[in-house]
Parts: C-alpha cells; structure tokens; sequence
C-alpha cells in the first residue's frame, strides 16, 4: 500500500475531464485575479487624478482657465476633470449661439455633465460583470469536477 499522494500524482491520474476543469478554474482565477489588480490600479490612478483636479478647482483659479486646461490634456485627466470639461463644453456652445437663459444653459451643462458620467461609470465598471459571473459559477464548476473524479 505504497501511494504516492502528492498533488501532481493526483492531478496526473484524474480523468481528462477533472484535468480540464482543474486546467479552466486555474484559468479564469488567473484572468480574475489579473483583472481585480488591473482595477484596484485603475482605482488608485482615478482618485489620484480627480484628487488632483479638485484641488486644481477648488483653489480659486477662474473656471475658463480650469477648462483651458482640462481640454488641453483630455485623455490625461481624470474623470472628474472630463465630466466638467463635458459641462463647460456644452455651457459655451450654448453661450456662442446666444442663449441668456440661465435656466437652459445650465440644463444643457447638466445635461453634458450626466452624459459623460455616465461614459465614466462604464468605463470604471469594466470587468466587474466578468467577475461577478466567475464568482457565482467557480465553484458549481468544482462542485462538477469533484463529483466526476469520485
């Protein structure tokens, strides 16, 4: 009664198919692991930058100026900044084409703002469907695999 019951020797004598489910489980952990540290990055860029911005907008500096800024480096700014680049964007339009209202340009700005929000919200919850579908499958698939192998 000689077995050898490391890991390895299990694994090399389970069936193909208990092999494959091992093989896809260590898989999407992998892709599930890459994406959690691809976003816990992403996150801490994001604050960084909108920490940034905020503290750009609530220094005093004139809001035209602010805009200058954010509009020259649109890819490189943060969320935060898109959003009032967005909002400002739509206030001028509306300003050139003579519109006094104070009421439709700030709806127009509102309007602006909430679209790209939106944009922002998408792009930051990347991923998190993958995720969330992983979590709830993983383990009927080892469930799966444990009841083949007995």
């Amino acid at each position: 009664m000689n077995q050898d019951l490391s890991i390895l020797t299990m694994v090399l004598n389970a069936s193909l198919v208990v092999q494959l489910v091992m093989l896809l489980l260590i898989g999407v952990s992998i892709a599930s692991w890459a994406a959690i540290f691809r976003k816990l990055f992403s996150l801490g860029k994001v604050k960084n930058l909108n920490d940034s911005f905020e503290r750009d907008f609530w220094s005093g500096s004139s809001l035209n100026d602010l805009y200058a800024a954010a509009a020259k480096n649109a890819r490189a700014g943060g969320p935060m900044e898109r959003i009032f680049a967005s909002g400002m964007r739509e206030y001028q339009k509306l300003r050139e084409r003579r519109i006094t209202d104070a009421g439709t340009l700030m709806d127009g700005a509102r309007r602006a703002m909430r679209a790209s929000f939106q944009r922002e919200m998408d792009a930051v919850e990347t991923h998190l469907s993958f995720l969330a579908s992983v979590g709830s499958v993983s383990p009927y698939v080892g469930l799966f695999g444990t009841v083949w192998g007995i």
